[in-house]
């Protein structure tokens, strides 16, 4: 058992092979250690976020050393039948791969029962074991940019099946029509831990194919002529609901979310009184303009925009950030493009009556879980309601200087967990040049190109792991991506180092074509288990 530092909060449990790691967990589930935040089990480790005013890593480890690895999770009685149409792109390079015929491949993947090892890397994805020995095969050496929802793949020893359109690295085999992640269902997610899974070839089924129903919608009652409105004009980038997070679904391969800068969020809910933790909009670029229907005060931090608010008359006023702004009925207000950061927060005192989904108002953009997006021609209720409330705040003020496009952002960098899969010249790459920030940057991370790529000691193949906020994953061009907020829960390339927590808020508003350094204040080295 080792134990891996990914950041000041989180640590990963490197264990032999998949069944101590879920031993490991289900032994934490059943007696579990006070300070615990959440867990992601995965093929041979298993990542632990902690509070630091609780436990050290030291102190977490040592609770952990002497843990029984005999336990297991309990298996379900619950069995759940996909339909596939085998049809797969890779049907064919998976025959060759495992010297099989095209036909052999089905009817060994149909023959098996498998088993919900855990879930991650998306919401609904399933990491599922038992199959054919036979049929394990890697992962593609180029992973393709968009696989479709619902195609049926393998890698490694694993089955699994992809819930939306996105990207990986998988042999597809087949297509299903059965949705894995539906939020009309009570647990979205149609695998769960535990479940046990059989794979039906339609082309020898005479079955009726029953799909899940769609998607519920997140949407608001529709608004009453008396309610407080602000009705959206327009939006040239559509702006996003974001709150501190959506925890406690991991299990669920669903990852926390929430404001990529949330010191901002929380100013600009004391702006206006609100609780620290109330929705608000995640805004960037410029152009954004809605009309007031009423009386109301509004707060906006994070990137310093201009404000402009024209009331009924035609008469224009300027206003600023980090304070409170009173708005009467009929009034325009319209956000510019910040000279400097990336995204601003908009706040309003009562806060916007959003239906939260599995416990969040946060949209996740990858995982597509949360309120829809906010785009031109909608109509957004404001809750009217005081009590609780605080007074307006007049003190507000950035916690950091925003960084400018051009401008070099120094993050600090915890090293590890896998910073010995490196060579010597490429850790010290990672700390020696500066990474350009490029526009394929989003709320999932940030795309960094540098002119060195990152030196690996080897080509070895990461069996998927939790990946943290803040995470360095290096693929293999060497050019990494800085996890942000939306990223997925497990990852299969490795992690050189992780952004320190007190420095993500910063990430988050670092703008395109701005540069980084990495500076590690931390060696790659295991954390030590404290002595009693």
């Amino acid at each position: 058992m080792r134990f891996l530092p990914v950041s000041l909060t989180v640590l990963l449990v490197e264990l032999a092979d998949l069944d101590e790691t879920l031993a490991l967990f289900a032994s934490l589930e059943a007696d579990p250690v006070d300070g615990i935040i959440d867990m992601v089990p995965a093929a041979r480790t298993l990542m632990i976020r902690f509070r630091a005013e609780k436990l050290t890593a030291e102190r977490l480890a040592a609770a952990i050393a002497t843990r029984d690895l005999s336990a297991r999770i309990a298996p379900s009685d619950m069995l759940v039948e996909i339909p596939v149409n085998y049809d797969g792109e890779d049907l064919a390079d998976v025959a060759q791969l495992t010297g099989l015929s095209v036909e052999d491949v089905i009817r060994r993947h149909t023959d098996s029962t498998f088993t919900v090892a855990f879930c991650g890397f998306a919401p609904g994805f399933g990491y599922l074991v038992g199959g054919d020995p036979a049929l394990q095969v890697p992962r593609r050496q180029s992973p393709r940019t968009k696989i479709p929802a619902g195609s049926v793949a393998l890698a490694g020893a694993f089955s699994g099946v992809y819930p939306q359109n996105s990207p990986g690295g998988w042999q597809i085999i087949g297509t299903t029509p059965e949705k894995m992640w539906d939020l009309s269902r009570d647990p979205p997610a149609l695998f769960q831990p535990g479940y046990r899974v059989r794979f039906v070839d339609l082309a020898k089924s005479s079955r009726a194919l029953v799909t899940s129903s769609k998607l519920a919608t997140t949407a608001s009652a529709e608004p009453s002529a008396a309610d407080l409105t602000f009705k959206v004009l327009a939006a040239p980038m559509p702006a996003l609901f974001q709150d501190l997070g959506r925890f406690g679904q991991t299990g669920q391969g669903v990852s926390s979310s929430g404001a990529l800068d949330q010191s901002a969020l929380k100013a600009a809910n004391r702006v206006v009184g609100n609780p620290a933790g109330t929705p608000v909009l995640e805004i960037i670029l410029g152009g954004f303009s809605f009309e007031v229907s009423g009386r109301t005060v509004l707060g906006i931090a994070g990137a310093p925009c201009p404000i402009t608010i024209r009331d009924a008359s035609g008469r224009s006023i300027e206003a600023s950030t980090y304070q409170p702004i009173a708005l009467e009925a009929g009034d325009v207000v319209t956000l510019g493009q910040a000279p400097k950061g990336m995204r601003s927060y908009l706040s309003v005192r009562g806060g916007f009556a959003v239906k939260p989904v599995l416990g969040s108002a946060s949209t996740d953009t990858l995982a597509v879980v949360g309120p829809d997006p906010v785009t031109a021609g909608t109509v957004l209720t404001i809750n009217t309601e005081t009590a609780g409330l605080n007074s307006v705040s007049l003190t507000e003020a950035p916690a950091f200087d925003h960084p400018a496009s051009g401008d070099v952002v120094t993050l600090d960098v915890i090293m590890g967990p896998r910073s010995d899969w490196f060579t010597e010249t490429g850790i010290a790459t990672l700390a020696s040049q500066l990474w350009q920030v490029t526009p394929q940057s989003n709320r999932v991370g940030i795309r960094i190109s540098g002119d060195v790529a990152l030196e690996r000691k080897d080509k070895a193949e990461l069996p998927s792991e939790g990946t943290a906020t803040g995470a360095i994953q290096v693929p293999h061009s060497g050019q990494p991506v800085l996890f942000l907020a939306d990223h997925p829960l497990t990852g299969g390339y490795p992690v050189i180092g992780t952004v320190a927590e007190y420095h993500l808020d910063l990430a988050g508003q670092i703008p395109v074509n701005a540069q980084i350094r990495f500076r590690p204040v931390t060696s790659s080295a295991d954390i030590k288990p404290a002595k009693a």
